[in-house]
């Protein structure tokens, strides 16, 4: 079944474009915003509204899948894409893009994204928030010619075995860390609460503000989690640890703190996000792995993440091949086509280095639910809970996509029978 038609509408994400870089250098809150001038280039505000394109594509029975182009909260930032303007990128999509893709049958799902994924305009590579919705869509015209659910596209492309249950989600509370957590706690929330760690007033000037936060964690999950509940914490610090303790990441005053972090959290594991951001990849994946050998020779069991400058499929490569993290986010917006984010999951496999499938607050509920798809395809150590910072939501719609395509595929499996044959 071919494609006949591309469509672009701008819309609105589910949060907003935050100048990371304003943020980290002390801009403060006025309300929901922040006081100050912006100082990523693109940006017009400290914070601004996040924006999304959507995307139709119509197949020639009239049916229409959609995707949603969506770029992270903190664009620009980390070797990232710039900030996405969605007026100014939609005529792209019903442009250059449509006139790739119209014609083309919609069962090819990995040619078309592949096309996609390479396509110039004016000699520059399309934004990644236009490869990323507009795979999406693809991903749906595929099960919908397909009849056969996008998890299964997905599968048949990248060569795997779908997850038989939903793959952990992780929660993520926002700057509301105490209120939004105990939601994760009563929900059974495997992974939490993400707790954005951004400033020093949130870290403490010697780590003792988290720490204190950590253990908050273990008590108030004992209070209020299911019984037998046994969470996994998950603390993004946006590169404060080095902030407060600087480099070598090898030495006793760091190790030791990771040490106290341990201890806080135990009985249960806890894995720390972006300890560090020293400005560029080199130089990021040099220290995480010194942080890691440092870890591992003093016994200390915290588990790093990678997320600043791993934003490419070529970067995932990177920190995985120098064994820089215990796990790496997959921060799907910044990966461009969406199959280009199950690659990378696949890419962990075999190694020391678990995927999480992440991405950010600042996407849709339509590029929600592709990643959930994602996930299962690719059976990925984590999946984050998004859009939004108001968990519930995000929650919601990860969580029962996986469900309800769980049911659906066990549904569409051949019976198994017990019925005596005549040669018994």
């Amino acid at each position: 079944m071919n494609i006949t038609g591309i469509y672009a509408t701008p819309g609105y994400s589910g949060f907003f474009f935050d100048d990371q870089r304003a943020i980290k250098q002390g801009a403060e809150h006025d309300g929901f915003t922040y006081e100050g001038e912006p100082v990523t280039n693109g940006f017009d505000e400290i914070r601004q509204a996040g924006e999304s394109i959507i995307v139709d594509v119509e197949l020639e029975d009239g049916t229409v899948a959609r995707g949603d182009c969506a770029a992270v909260q903190y664009s620009g930032a980390g070797g990232r894409d710039p900030l996405f303007k969605a007026e100014e990128y939609a005529p792209v999509i019903e442009g250059p893009v449509a006139d790739e893709l119209e014609g083309r049958d919609a069962t090819d799902f990995l040619d078309n994204a592949e096309l996609l994924e390479e396509m110039e305009v004016d000699g520059d590579r399309l934004h990644t928030a236009i490869r990323y919705g507009v795979s999406q869509a693809l991903l749906g015209a595929a099960a919908e010619a397909e009849n056969t659910t996008k998890t299964d596209v997905m599968a048949d492309a990248l060569g795997t075995e779908p997850a038989t249950e939903p793959v952990p989600v992780f929660g993520q509370s926002g700057d509301d860390r105490y209120t939004n957590t105990e939601k994760m706690f009563i929900k059974g929330v495997p992974v939490l609460p993400h707790a954005l760690i951004n400033s020093v007033e949130k870290i403490g000037e010697n780590g003792e503000t988290l720490l204190e936060y950590v253990e908050w964690l273990v008590e108030r999950s004992q209070e209020l989690g299911p019984e037998d509940y046994d969470p996994r914490f998950h603390i993004d610090v946006y590169g404060m640890i080095g902030e407060i303790f600087g480099a070598p990441y090898d030495r006793d005053e760091v190790v030791d703190y990771f040490a106290a972090l341990e201890e806080a959290a135990a009985p249960y594991p806890i894995q720390i996000e972006g300890p560090m951001d020293v400005g560029n990849r080199e130089d990021q994946i040099a220290a995480m792995v010194e942080l890691r050998e440092g870890l591992d020779d003093a016994g200390v069991d915290v588990d790093i993440v990678a997320d600043e400058w791993c934003n490419t499929f070529e970067d995932v490569q990177a920190f995985v091949d120098a064994g820089a993290a215990d796990l790496v986010q997959v921060k799907t917006p910044d990966l461009g086509g969406i199959h280009r984010s199950g690659q990378a999951v696949r890419y962990c496999e075999g190694t020391d280095t678990r995927a999480y499938l992440g991405g950010t607050c600042n996407e849709t509920e339509t590029s929600a639910r592709a990643c959930a798809h994602v996930a299962l395809a690719t059976n990925a150590a984590q999946v984050l809970a998004k859009p939004g910072m108001g968990f519930d939501e995000g929650y919601m719609i990860v969580e029962n996509e996986m469900r309800r395509t769980i049911a659906r595929r066990a549904r569409n499996q051949p019976q198994q029978t017990d019925e005596v044959t005549a040669d018994d």
